[in-house]
């Protein structure tokens, strides 16, 4: 096996997902101010821009990663790319609420990118080394969450808030040729051809419900991304409301903005350094355990917090459970089906996570009415359950962790 090969291919993955994600994550602070000053949309349509999306991305997941395990990895990457190009053009472009609509729609539906981003990733990594491989996407996400909406902001501030949306496309653009230009197809032509005539599983309903590992991990992730959910909608009102509660505004946004900061930068930490340490010495289901409550505790740190002093060791904290909680989840569910079935797997685990922020979204802006902390008091609760749930993938996991864990040839 040439290790040489399978690096430069997952660095290529990896800049991919890095430019994409800063190129998203520059709107991020844009769009809902974009929303209420050119278009005076009320906040709870503007919170409709997201649902949206993740509606949209929920219900062509399982398509897109199926597709590309029967027509190859590259075909469905590109395409799924030039949406992404096509909808930011749209945002800085529209004229009216229903095109930003129509934008936010189409990205969801072509979102496939990562999904078939991380398909490629289990293409080309031995079943022992997904976690990490998995790992380093998450930390890619990381690093693009620190520096987009930074180079978002300031963007905007210096020309106005279409500009954004316009570098944002930027950006896409130019994963689409780099792309092209230094990816190679992760799947044979036998393989693509064995993958259309698979008959053992199509990863319908009936299927998924009936794989009772996997439906353990879709909820398991479903309940993880819940309490992200809930963090992600009310992070900056209850910074407002209660950590920054007597600041000015400048200051308000600044720390804030260095919160999410110390995220971006917990996730990064966590899949560049810390996961491949534990990684060897606990297995994918002890992580997916002790992350759980490891963000548990930073939700319940963050809803007695009343200054922002302790504020990074709860975000940090939140960053390194998601970390050591997330990628091994991925990598078990590509090992609860046929290796034909891996892109598919990955869009269904991605609409369960999709369909969980819609969720969360959706309710976040309630609790958070009849009490600030009330959001993470919920998710932290959330996780403990979870966490629990997830106890039972360590007697469940063991013929996986048997049947991929390296020789001591290796």
């Amino acid at each position: 096996m040439n290790l040489k090969n399978i690096d430069r291919r997952q660095m290529t993955i990896l800049l991919i997902v890095f430019v994409n994600i800063v190129g998203a994550s520059m709107i991020l602070p844009i769009l809902p101010l974009y929303a209420q000053r050119h278009f005076h949309m009320n906040p709870r349509v503007i919170t409709l821009l997201n649902t949206s999306f993740f509606g949209a991305q929920f219900i062509a997941g399982p398509y897109l990663g199926r597709w590309s395990d029967r027509s190859g990895r590259m075909p469905v990457l590109i395409i799924s790319q030039i949406g992404t190009v096509v909808s930011f053009i749209m945002l800085a472009l529209a004229q009216s609420v229903d095109v930003l609509f129509l934008a936010r729609i189409l990205d969801g539906i072509t979102g496939g990118n990562i999904i078939v981003a991380q398909a490629y990733i289990t293409d080309v990594t031995p079943p022992q080394k997904r976690t990490q491989a998995l790992g380093y996407i998450f930390g890619a996400f990381g690093l693009g969450f620190v520096i987009g909406p930074a180079v978002g902001g300031i963007l905007s501030a210096m020309f106005g808030e279409r500009i954004p949306f316009l570098i944002a496309a930027v950006a896409a653009a130019a994963t689409v040729l780099l792309t092209w230009y230094t990816l190679d197809e992760s799947l044979s032509p036998e393989q693509r051809a064995h993958n259309r005539s698979f008959k053992k599983s199509t990863l319908k309903p009936k299927e998924v419900l009936s794989n009772s590992l996997l439906m353990l991990i879709l909820i398991i992730a479903f309940g993880g991304q819940f309490g992200l959910g809930l963090l992600q909608s009310t992070f900056a009102l209850y910074g407002q409301a209660v950590l920054f509660d007597g600041f000015n505004e400048q200051t308000t946004n600044l720390g804030i903005g260095l919160l999410l900061a110390m995220i971006g930068l917990g996730q990064f930490f966590t899949q560049i350094y810390l996961l491949k340490r534990v990684l060897p010495r606990f297995g994918e289901a002890k992580l997916a355990v002790g992350g759980s409550f490891i963000r548990a505790a930073s939700l319940f740190l963050l809803a007695v917090l009343t200054a922002p002093w302790l504020g990074p060791i709860a975000a940090a904290g939140f960053a390194i459970g998601t970390g050591l909680m997330m990628p091994p989840l991925q990598s078990l569910a590509t090992q609860t089906v046929a290796d034909e079935l891996r892109g598919g797997v990955l869009g269904v685990y991605q609409s369960s996570v999709s369909f969980s922020t819609i969720i969360a979204s959706a309710i976040s802006g309630t609790l958070f009415d009849i009490r600030p902390s009330l959001p993470y008091w919920v998710g932290g609760a959330l996780f403990i359950m979870i966490g629990i749930q997830a106890l039972r993938l360590l007697k469940w996991s063991m013929p996986l962790i048997e049947k991929t864990a390296p020789s001591a040839a290796d």
